[in-house]
């Protein structure tokens, strides 16, 4: 029974670094049409960085050398949403 609830908030938490970052993306493909006069290396910028991140996590997510499983998916949860509340700020202050 545990392994069936470890194994659901992977898939949980897969889903949340998909769909949060993935809004963050969307994010700044809608600023772009909505400033077509603007530069959009800024916003291009931010989703190269949005990419990164979510590579890491995904690399960390998959990781087999753990110790502790629920306290290390809990860690990459906490840092999924450090690093998106800082790409929100960025695409804020385009």
């Amino acid at each position: 029974m545990q392994k069936n609830i470890i194994m659901a908030s992977v898939k949980n938490l897969k889903k949340d670094i998909n769909h949060t970052l993935g809004d963050i993306i969307e994010e700044c493909y809608v600023w772009a049409l909505l400033n077509p006069k603007e530069d959009t290396k800024k916003s291009e910028a931010i989703i190269d960085e949005t990419i990164d991140v979510f590579d890491v996590l995904i690399a960390k997510l998959h990781a087999k050398d753990v110790d502790n499983r629920k306290k290390h998916f809990k860690a990459i949860n906490t840092e999924l949403e450090s690093k998106a509340v800082a790409l929100v700020e960025k695409i804020n202050s385009l």
